[in-house]
């Protein structure tokens, strides 16, 4: 019986100037999430007044994680009439899925090389398949932010090679 061959480890071009660096490095803004039942116009001008392209949208009860708001796709949804300012962002959220996937964690001390390697789904020198991350404690009980692939790219262009 043949042995499965071992999984390829993740390897980044940019490895020379992350150095060890980890998601803190980034400096990510403190995450800010809303409720289901908070009206698009809430998220809208949330999002707008502190620079945000992703919110993350939490049980109003528990604060649990139930998924996400992309600010230009709901812009689009609402030029497409698809969604009104006044409906609630259930009715536009992209929810986590709870089964299937494993949920992969992401904290301050997780090494960009390995944010980088879950923003393209572990392939090395793949496309970006991901375009945002949420961070949270190790025990996953609170959302601390979101970082995103603009976030990496710019950490690359300041640091030299």
């Amino acid at each position: 019986m043949a042995s499965a061959s071992p999984e390829q480890a993740f390897v980044s071009a940019w490895s020379s100037r992350y150095r060890g660096a980890t998601v803190q490095d980034l400096e990510p803004p403190a995450a800010l999430s809303l409720n289901p039942s908070d009206a698009i116009s809430v998220a809208l001008i949330s999002a707008f007044e502190r620079d945000y392209t992703h919110l993350t949208i939490v049980d109003s009860k528990r604060r649990s994680l139930l998924g996400y708001i992309s600010i230009p796709h709901l812009q689009s949804l609402l030029e497409a009439g698809r969604v009104r300012p006044e409906d609630p962002l259930s009715a536009a959220m992209t929810r986590f899925q709870r089964r299937g996937k494993a949920y992969r964690v992401i904290t301050m001390d997780t090494t960009l090389e390995d944010l980088e390697g879950f923003f393209r789904q572990g392939v090395s020198g793949g496309a970006w398949r991901q375009d945002f991350a949420v961070i949270t404690d190790d025990k996953r009980r609170f959302v601390l932010g979101v970082a995103t692939v603009q976030d990496l790219e710019e950490f690359v262009k300041r640091r030299p090679a």
